[in-house]
């Protein structure tokens, strides 16, 4: 028993890490742009596929194509956010969310006609390879997927923290007028918020291939449990949106296990009700910023 529930709580983590990824993007834009970005799962989709082709096409690992799905979607966030984001900031919630709810739909329907809805899968030398610790095991491809995740969250963290630029990046979250007045350009931090916020959901998507299959409507799956996450760990709190997407893994992985192979989403959406009866602001409170 004990090693079944050990079993489950690390397959929980490990996917978790990938959900961390893409809420981290999410709660990153909505709490430096202010806005709410349904096309998150969409990008993570494009990463899928750009590994995808990098492999075939040109034999470079999947991890290692994180390397090129980050930059190339980075690019892509700053242009979104010029042409498209940047013209709706001024106006109301509803323009707002038409804006990222129609990009989503767009993206998904090109990658449609483009890319048929045939699943894509890719099989490296690692992707059937495990650690065993007795009757527990621990599969590569999740590992280095969980570990390069938590990685690329620790970078991000120390970014905001320590450098000019993530100072002016919480500034302009905080108050877009007095950060003007301090000289901080807020379209130029919000272009950059944008495209760290890609390029997580680009490497999110490098990182699954390995394990999981590219296909045009895998978005929604991953940007339904970012959502999730970013409300229990409190909108705009990155640290809370890592940590609510571990527990929705374990939650999720521990239901699988013990309900049913279809209850995993049962348990998170119990766990989001519970802690919006309980704790509406979220698990990590407001998000201070020192």
């Amino acid at each position: 028993m004990f090693e079944t529930v050990l079993q489950a709580v690390i397959n929980g983590l490990l996917i978790g890490g990938i959900y961390a990824l893409v809420s981290i993007g999410v709660t990153l834009i909505f709490g430096v742009v202010k806005i709410v970005n349904f096309a998150q799962g969409e990008f993570v989709m494009i990463g899928m596929y750009l590994s995808y082709y990098l492999t075939n096409q040109f034999g470079i690992d999947p991890v290692v194509s994180v390397l090129f799905s980050m930059p190339i979607l980075f690019v892509v966030g700053v242009l979104i956010q010029h042409y498209l984001i940047r013209r709706v900031l001024g106006l109301n919630d509803l323009p707002q969310i038409f804006l990222t709810f129609a990009l989503s739909l767009l993206i998904t329907n090109l990658s449609l006609m483009l890319f048929t809805a045939n699943y894509r899968t890719l099989h490296t030398w690692y992707s059937d390879e495990a650690f065993h610790f007795g009757d527990i095991y621990i599969p590569y491809a999740k590992l280095i997927a969980f570990v390069l995740a938590m990685l690329l969250s620790a970078v991000l963290w120390v970014f905001l923290k320590t450098t000019d630029l993530g100072k002016a990046m919480r500034a302009a979250s905080q108050n877009r007028d007095v950060a003007q007045l301090m000289g901080i350009n807020p379209n130029r931090v919000f272009a950059v918020a944008l495209g760290i916020a890609l390029a997580l959901a680009g490497a999110a998507g490098s990182l699954l291939m390995p394990f999981y299959p590219a296909y045009p409507m895998v978005g929604q799956v991953f940007v339904l449990m970012a959502f999730v996450a970013v409300v229990l760990g409190t909108l705009g709190n990155v640290m809370g949106a890592l940590v609510a997407s571990l527990l929705m893994g374990v939650a999720e992985s521990l239901g699988i296990q013990f309900i049913g192979a279809d209850s995993g989403l049962i348990v998170v959406f119990v766990l989001l009700l519970a802690t919006l009866a309980f704790k509406p602001s979220g698990l990590a409170g407001a998000w201070r910023k020192k």
